[in-house]
């Protein structure tokens, strides 16, 4: 290594120390020496005969096919300061790999396929990448699994991602070649030896292979439903919290209860799941309101849509209206009523086997009908239901519901006749929220009714028989929130993770 070494030269295209004068050979010679081997627990993780299933299930999926599967790359916010990352899911899915730049190829057998995991190699120590890597340098971010360590860890062969480019050079021009497209920019951008583009006779191919990958999630193991429990706990607590930091008596800004639920999803979890929606008054009628920097007055009503992502990857999706000063208004139980009868309908409709279709319909129905007795929608049921006019989605906006899992709309790459065009199936995890959003300026409303905004937000598990609440802990009856935010202030804030 020579003396004009500076940190411009070495890492990812983005460093926060490429305006760093030279770095001397004496002090390199220093960093690269004196270094014991740290032990690690190589503990396999607990999910890890479900990892060898499901990559079992996609390998069945595509006999003979070469599937390239990345997690993608640390990106920046700004100059120099990284996003948190966040594994790709399908990746995560197939490995229970947490950290970036980790490709899984399934290499197809005559019987089957052989999985390997292409990982980073940790930092060289005697290159000096350890310390001059600010961007990749374990004394910068911390230690990380070797890939031999990593095939303990994780019980799937690995090598080092220095592998990958002969591989995939090898396999680039033939037509039994998959990729999981978007997520690793280097390997779909097709400039270096070994990249994969994206070319017209491959992008059929490809999107095929998410289709699929989304397919096989959408039903939840025993696993991931605990973690799913898990992430919904957690995001019980958080609401809790919030509602022991609403003032009932003066005025509450949405950033603190924002940052209150932040707090506990740091806490009891990975993160959030998604921008927090913290929409108090008006904003409740806006469908992703996540700017938070308005006032919660007394008097009003607060629409909180958060979520915790667990440490797992899972996360809740949650919605709660709570007024503000303890008690609806008639004109906002009002509103509150109907969409809590829409939510009732559609959990009664809920099992296997049923359309997803036809439970937008049932709750569709019961929106329309209290849409028609608040007197803002006009004419009979079957006209106003009319597809050809929509004329309820003015007020409704959005469907009943999603899938939920890894994602907080999880398995978007699913072909419709396998979702929205297709039925639920056991073990299916989706959120049920409908809402009504009755904008502060639309004529068409009442002037009593206008700038209120609910939705009602619970996860469900699809069961043999029926459903199963996962947000069953947190009331939704008009009467019950009243009761429960009562409770939650008498109680009084509490420090996550010394209180409980």
């Amino acid at each position: 290594m020579n003396e004009d070494i500076t940190l411009a030269n070495i890492g990812r295209e983005e460093r926060s120390g490429s305006h760093d004068r030279a770095i001397p050979q004496p002090f390199i010679d220093l960093m690269t020496t004196g270094w014991r081997t740290e032990e690690v627990d190589l503990t396999p993780v607990p999910q890890v005969k479900h990892l060898a299933r499901r990559r079992a299930q996609l390998s069945a999926a595509f006999p003979g096919d070469t599937l390239v599967i990345p997690t993608g790359t640390i990106h920046s916010r700004t100059f120099g300061a990284p996003h948190p990352f966040r594994a790709g899911s399908d990746f995560l899915w197939l490995t229970g790999d947490l950290e970036p730049d980790g490709v899984l190829v399934l290499h197809p057998t005559a019987t089957g396929h052989d999985p390997v995991l292409y990982a980073r190699p940790r930092s060289d120590i005697a290159s000096g990448a350890q310390y001059l890597d600010r961007m990749d340098g374990e004394i910068w971010h911390g230690r990380r699994f070797s890939p031999e360590e990593k095939a303990t860890v994780l019980e799937i062969e690995t090598r080092s991602l220095d592998d990958l480019p002969a591989v995939l050079a090898s396999v680039a021009s033939s037509p039994r070649l998959r990729v999981l497209r978007g997520y690793d920019t280097a390997l779909d951008g097709g400039l270096e030896p070994g990249t994969l583009p994206v070319t017209a006779a491959n992008v059929e191919r490809d999107a095929l292979l998410a289709s699929v990958l989304s397919e096989l999630r959408l039903e939840k193991d025993e696993w991931e439903i605990a973690q799913l429990q898990d992430a919904v706990d957690a995001t019980v607590r958080g609401f809790e919290d919030v509602a022991r930091r609403l003032r009932p008596d003066a005025p509450t800004a949405e950033r603190l209860i924002e940052g209150v639920f932040a707090w506990r999803a740091r806490v009891d979890g990975n993160s959030v799941g998604y921008n927090s929606i913290v929409a108090g008054g008006t904003h409740s009628t806006i469908l992703h309101w996540d700017r938070n920097n308005g006032r919660i007055e007394p008097g009003q009503i607060l629409l909180l849509d958060m979520g915790i992502e667990n440490n797992q990857g899972y996360t809740a999706d949650v919605t709660r209206v709570l007024p503000v000063s303890g008690t609806f208004t008639p004109a906002q139980r009002d509103v509150y009523d109907i969409v809590h009868a829409s939510r009732t309908a559609g959990l009664a409709a809920l099992a296997p086997g049923v359309e997803f279709a036809e439970i937008q319909r049932t709750c569709t129905r019961v929106l329309a009908e209290g849409l028609r007795g608040l007197g803002i929608l006009k004419g009979s049921l079957d006209e106003v239901l009319d597809p050809e006019t929509m004329a309820h989605r003015r007020w409704t906006l959005h469907g009943f519901g999603h899938m939920l899992g890894l994602d907080v709309h999880d398995c978007g790459h699913a072909r419709p006749e396998h979702y929205a065009g297709g039925v639920l199936r056991e073990n299916h995890v989706l959120t049920m929220e409908p809402g009504l959003y009755l904008q502060p300026f639309d004529e068409l409303v009442p002037e009593e009714l206008r700038g209120i905004g609910v939705r009602i937000e619970d996860d469900v598990q699809v069961t043999e028989t029926g459903h199963r609440l996962l947000t069953g802990a947190l009331p939704t009856e008009s009467y019950e929130i009243e009761s429960w935010l009562a409770a939650q202030r008498e109680a009084g804030p509490r420090e996550p993770g010394v209180d409980d």
